[in-house]
């Protein structure tokens, strides 16, 4: 320290024989050392740069490997590495400013005590000497807030940072200037505030000389950053404090799931409504097989959790969204189903442990995959089922716009969930109405018919002995329940009570199920009641929700589109209180109108009635087809070694697996 003293005290004297003060001197040989130093300045400047560069592939990795910590370290560092970034680079200046805060010192010291006039204040330390010295911690740490401000707007890497992060940053840079001021002369403290001040000036050099907007593509950080979010969205957040319920039963289910070996099938559910969707090709497969169902779902309060109480080949796990991520990218299983689009674009990932598992979407819908899913959310699929002949012509067109390999199978499966409903309606006893019920059941999105037109409808439709009734969505009274109740009182004026009903106690069986017509937006309600039922719909053309803006790109016209004015008759908003005339004609001709309809749903639809089933054979079909590539792997691997007995062992393996379950499992 005494040489390093020794150094700087050769720096200090010219600035005061050049000043004549020792604050001046003070202040001019910090400009100096920044001088000196600005070489290290613009290092950083370019460390932190690259840094910035990074971020949008960085922000990319957590995406793909969210929850996978160890997964995204490694990658994040041979990120850094590749790319030549120093995570410490930044620290080297704070350390150069720590040194040459101790080489002052000896330097203050030899001015004090020398007893000059005017150095007296100098050399006070608040902690020993008190008095007003206690002003220079506080200008020592608003000196830091002020540099760590200007640092949030200027500096490239510091303002592309999380609040958090600037604060954590921010917050240190303050604490340490108090410290110091506390317990080092005045002196030495008024050099710590100078160096803050004019660190701000350095940046605003440091960003002339290189300028971060050269190198930095802000649209695509802020795209990456916004795929994050999304993401980590998904997660709900608990302060620290606050106590999980869930968290211990979703560890034991995820490690459950991982010591599970030789997983043939894995459903992957959102949440309990979506068992539907698979309930008829798991009760194919426990019907005619004794394979083990292993179905990950987000909701802890899934029915399935229910069933497995009395079907022991049923394995739920509760899993949530952001554990999820991880389970997905590390899955090891024949095959895997999934309700879900977006496989491998969004959060979902197709697993990085074992690249044959055969991924396949089981719909949700009758109607167009390009229109209301997103442009490339079935891409990464290996097998698709399809309702009907008009998803596979659009899935098959798709392929050629985009110059998409031709390697998908489409299965001509049907739609379970609409059989169900047939069935129901076929084998329920005919309800004929003492008065015909019109029943209003609209979508929740923007500009339906809630919120557009439906003071026309009930006005157009009051007078002619019908019951009206108004379901909304149980998601609009969900999240718009003042609009609802103002809306109520609205809309009562129109009728007396028992002809306008408001129906929002979900609890309670739709009228849905008894209507004779139905008046919708865009909710594909519709063609689950126009179907089932063989009973018209009116449908009134809101502003449609479209997540694919190049679903023209097709050449096609939507499933969603098309079948309106085949299963009922479309309206304009504005043309929504002219509709009397057209539900009275309905309602006079319900056998033209069924005689339609059923000849509209036998070529819309395949399987009719065995939707299932077809799914379930197909299902098995590949379980099946798996064991055997297995097994003759593993022959020609003992084969290759000369080992007959691994031979006979591979080729046994898919009768064992189909008829004694799942090997250590």
């Amino acid at each position: 320290m005494e040489a390093l003293a020794s150094v700087l005290n050769l720096v200090m004297q010219p600035c005061y024989q050049l000043t004549g003060n020792w604050w001046a001197a003070i202040a001019l040989f910090t400009v100096i050392c920044k001088i000196v130093l600005m070489p290290l300045s613009l290092w950083c400047q370019k460390n932190s740069i690259v840094m910035v560069t990074v971020m949008p592939a960085v922000n990319r990795l957590k995406v793909q490997y969210y929850g996978d910590n160890e997964t995204i370290g490694e990658k994040q560092n041979a990120l850094y590495k590749e790319k030549g970034y120093h995570p410490l680079l930044s620290l080297i200046p704070l350390a150069v400013q720590v040194i040459i805060l101790f080489g002052l010192v000896d330097v203050i010291h030899g001015v004090t005590d020398g007893g000059a006039p005017g150095t007296e204040f100098l050399g006070l330390v608040p902690t020993e000497d008190g008095g007003v010295s206690w002003i220079m911690p506080l200008l020592a740490g608003l000196s830091a807030f002020l540099l760590g401000a200007a640092q949030n707007r200027i500096n490239p890497l510091q303002k592309e940072q999380s609040t958090a992060e600037k604060n954590s940053t921010n917050g240190l840079s303050v604490g340490l200037s108090l410290v110091l001021g506390v317990f080092v002369s005045a002196g030495m403290a008024f050099y710590w505030i100078c160096s803050n001040l004019m660190a701000i000036i350095v940046q605003v050099l440091c960003n002339i000389l290189i300028k971060p907007a050269k190198y930095i593509d802000y649209q695509e950080l802020d795209e990456s950053r916004k795929e994050l979010e999304a993401l980590e969205s998904l997660v709900e957040k608990k302060k620290w404090y606050q106590r999980d319920p869930l968290s211990k039963r979703e560890k034991k289910d995820y490690e459950r799931f991982f010591n599970v070996v030789g997983k043939h099938i894995v459903y992957y559910s959102e949440g309990s409504n979506f068992y539907r969707f698979f309930q008829g090709s798991i009760e194919y497969l426990l019907e005619n097989s004794n394979v083990t169902i292993h179905y990950v779902t987000n909701d802890p309060n899934d029915v399935i959790f229910g069933m497995a109480e009395k079907q022991p080949r049923i394995q739920p796990y509760f899993v949530r969204e952001k554990r999820a991520i991880t389970l997905m990218m590390k899955m090891d299983a024949d095959v895997v189903v999934l309700s879900q689009d977006d496989l491998d674009n969004y959060y979902i990932k197709r697993s990085y442990v074992r690249k044959d598992i055969e991924y396949v979407y089981s719909p949700h819908h009758l109607t167009s995959f390009y229109l209301t899913g997103w442009k490339h959310g079935y891409d990464h699929f290996d097998t698709i089922l399809c309702t009907g002949p008009d998803q596979v012509a659009e899935l098959r067109r798709g392929e050629e716009v985009y110059q998409l390999p031709r390697k998908k199978n489409l299965v001509e499966v049907g739609y379970d969930m609409l059989d169900r409903s047939i069935a129901r309606e076929a084998s329920a006893e005919k309800v004929v109405n003492e008065r015909p019920v019109i029943c209003i059941g609209p979508s929740w999105q923007e500009a339906n018919i809630l919120d557009s037109c439906i003071d026309d409808l009930v006005k157009a439709l009051t007078g002619n002995g019908y019951r009206i009734v108004v379901r909304p969505h149980p998601e609009y009274v969900k999240r718009y329940r003042a609009r609802w109740d103002a809306l109520k009182a609205r809309v009562r004026e129109y009728g007396p009570e028992d002809e306008i009903v408001f129906e929002d106690d979900y609890s309670l069986p739709s009228s849905a199920n008894i209507a004779d017509i139905l008046i919708t937006d865009w909710s594909t309600i519709s063609y689950d009641f126009s179907f089932s039922k063989l009973k018209p719909s009116v449908y009134i053309n809101t502003p449609m929700k479209v997540n694919n803006p190049d679903w023209q790109e097709l050449g096609m016209t939507p499933t969603d589109i098309s079948l309106r004015d085949q299963t009922g008759v479309s309206f304009a908003m504005e043309d929504a209180g002219k509709i009397g005339p057209t539900v009275a004609q309905m309602l006079a001709n319900p056998d033209e109108w069924s005689d339609r309809i059923l000849a509209i749903r036998k070529a819309f639809l395949f399987n009719e009635g065995h939707g299932g089933q077809a799914a379930g054979e197909y299902l098995l079909g590949r379980i099946l087809a798996k064991q055997e590539e297995s097994a003759a792997a593993a022959a020609a691997e003992g084969r290759k070694k000369g080992t007959k007995d691994n031979a006979a062992a591979g080729a046994d393996a898919p009768a064992a697996a189909v008829e004694g379950g799942e090997g250590r499992e």
